[in-house]
């Protein structure tokens, strides 16, 4: 190569376009304005939690004498709302943790049948799954009842668990099966050659491969359980098992001059959703998305 062919090559290497100050500062004005307005918003959206926050310290228990910032937290709401309430987290955490397990053992299986298989009511089959999520909470709380009332599951926890499963199954399925849908029939088939049975393939192969969407199914499945409270008030007339979002409403009747134990009730009650979505933010995103593109 010649000495102007090289010289021509280096050049080329490290001229590099640049841009002028005055064409550089409006796109810095307008990302630091797109910044600043998104600021705003989150500040407005995360403004009630803050005063729930505050709320819960105020030592005199009333919001309407509430400082900005709590500058003499009193911790005192937290002691009564753990004392008055600890025992609902608990009921709260178990039916949880028990819609999460059996949400997950029925839908896992079934959003692989119709994502795998192709027969023609596969599309009818999806299709009543997705009616069965436009029914009415009402209308299935009340048809509920009367079929605890005959099998004697009024006031349990199985029945609660239950009752939030039938919430959380259709969208887990429909969550597991865009994520199964990208899954190559062809590591199954090898796994059956190996030796590996059905359920064996399906627990060693399928169920690995689609972590994040488990992960992601089994979440919002716990949030549908630990927020619910049309079936808890309607499957549940004693005070033996009550989960914390009815335990709240009833607490307010009885504590209307004492906020701050409310608002730490309310506290208590966001801390194992907040922990939840932090740590499974990233299977969050991976499992929403995983049968997007292919």
């Amino acid at each position: 190569m010649s000495t102007m062919s090289q010289t021509r090559l280096n050049t080329k290497a490290t001229v590099q376009p640049t841009r002028s100050p005055a064409q550089a500062r409006p796109k810095s004005r307008k990302q630091l304005g797109y910044t600043a307005l998104g600021i705003a918003l989150l500040a407005v959206m995360l403004f009630p939690v803050y005063w729930m926050v505050n709320a819960s310290l105020q030592p005199s228990g009333n919001t309407l004498t509430a400082t900005f910032f709590p500058w003499n937290p009193d911790f005192g709401g937290y002691e009564k709302a753990i004392a008055d309430q600890g025992g609902n987290l608990i009921t709260s955490l178990i039916i949880a943790v028990g819609t999460v397990i059996l949400s997950l053992a029925i839908a896992a299986p079934a959003a692989y049948a119709l994502a795998q298989f192709r027969f023609r009511w596969i599309n009818i089959a999806l299709l009543v799954i997705i009616i069965s999520q436009m029914i009415p909470g009402i209308v299935i709380a009340n048809a509920l009842y009367s079929a605890y009332n005959d099998l004697g599951m009024l006031n349990s926890i199985p029945g609660l668990i239950l009752a939030d499963a039938t919430h959380a199954i259709p969208f887990a399925i429909l969550i597991l099966r865009s994520s199964m849908m990208g899954i190559p029939p062809s590591i199954v088939e090898a796994a059956r050659i190996d030796g590996a049975g059905l359920f064996r393939a399906f627990f060693s192969v399928v169920v690995p491969v689609s972590k994040n969407s488990l992960i992601t199914a089994g979440l919002f499945s716990f949030l549908f359980s630990w927020s619910d409270f049309l079936f808890a008030l309607t499957l549940t007339t004693t005070e033996t098992v009550r989960p914390v979002t009815l335990g709240i409403y009833q607490y307010l009747g009885t504590q209307v001059s004492n906020w701050s134990a409310v608002m730490a009730t309310a506290v208590l009650s966001s801390i194992p959703a907040i922990i939840l979505l932090i740590i499974a933010q990233k299977y969050i995103a991976a499992g929403a998305t995983g049968g997007a593109v292919k």
